[in-house]
C-alpha cells in the first residue's frame, strides 16, 4: 500500500484561518483602495479597516501570508500595503547588511 504520509496536506489546511478572520462578511472595499484615493480619506479608511484586524483572531496569520505572499494590496493583518513594503525593505536591510558583514558578498560567492 502507498505511503500517503509524506504528500503535502490539501491547500485547505493553508487558508483554513480565514474561516476565523473578523473581515469576513465585511465590505471588502474597507480593506482595498479605490483608484486614485489619497490623503485623509485613505487614511479614514485605512484606520477603519485596521480596527477591525486589531480584534481579529487571527491577525497575526494574516499578516505573515501578506508578507510571505507579497501581497501588493490592501490591509492585511492591520498593516497597510505601505506598512508591508518598509517591514520587506528592513528585513531585506538587514540580510544585506548581514551577508556582507559575514563576507558573502557576491565577488566572494
Amino acid at each position: 500500500m502507498a505511503d500517503f504520509s509524506r504528500l503535502p496536506g490539501p491547500n485547505a489546511d493553508l487558508w483554513d484561518w480565514q474561516l476565523l478572520a473578523a473581515c469576513r462578511g465585511v465590505d471588502s472595499s474597507l480593506f482595498f483602495h479605490p483608484e486614485g484615493e489619497r490623503g485623509a480619506a485613505r487614511s479614514a479608511r485605512e484606520n477603519s479597516a485596521k480596527e477591525v484586524c486589531m480584534r481579529c483572531p487571527v491577525r497575526a496569520q494574516c499578516a505573515a501570508h501578506a508578507l510571505a505572499v507579497r501581497e501588493p494590496y490592501g490591509v492585511w493583518g492591520g498593516l497597510t500595503e505601505d506598512e508591508r513594503e518598509e517591514l520587506m525593505g528592513r528585513a531585506r536591510n538587514r540580510l544585506v547588511s548581514a551577508s556582507t558583514t559575514s563576507g558573502n558578498t557576491p565577488a566572494n560567492s
